[in-house]
């Protein structure tokens, strides 16, 4: 029972060591950073479209003030509503999808964290 008990706490220990620097490293991840880790701006929107007027950051509510309701959505939990003690604003997301133009990303803070233009967009999930 001991050694039980010595072994989960061990690797507890080491695993409260590693917290600090995967939440600062998280932290220091700004959603407006670029494409390449999945957020901002995927493609150009033309002038005059909707996504051209919109920009990351935005709340969902603003958003749909602006360009309008989305012909269709789609809510999923992200990995990291799997991990036991996560507390955090971004265990689901939110993707609006408008015909013609592409899909938004919400974060479940409800902020816009990612714009896919993509004039071939059907309006509705797959």
């Amino acid at each position: 029972m001991k050694a039980r008990f010595l072994v989960f706490f061990s690797v507890w220990v080491l695993m409260a060591g590693f917290a600090p620097v995967a939440f600062s490293q998280a932290a220091s991840q700004s959603p407006q950073s670029s494409s390449k880790d999945g957020y901002g701006v995927i493609g150009t929107p033309a002038e005059g479209s909707k996504f051209s007027r919109i920009q990351i950051g935005w709340d969902r509510r603003l958003v749909t003030d602006v360009i309008g309701q989305p012909n269709d959505e789609k809510v999923y939990s992200t990995g990291k509503a799997w991990i036991p003690f996560y507390a955090g604003s971004d265990m689901a997301r939110t993707e609006f999808h408008y015909k013609g133009e592409g899909l938004l990303t919400f974060g479940g803070n409800g902020e816009l964290i990612r714009i896919i233009v993509n004039p071939n967009e059907s309006g509705y999930v797959n």
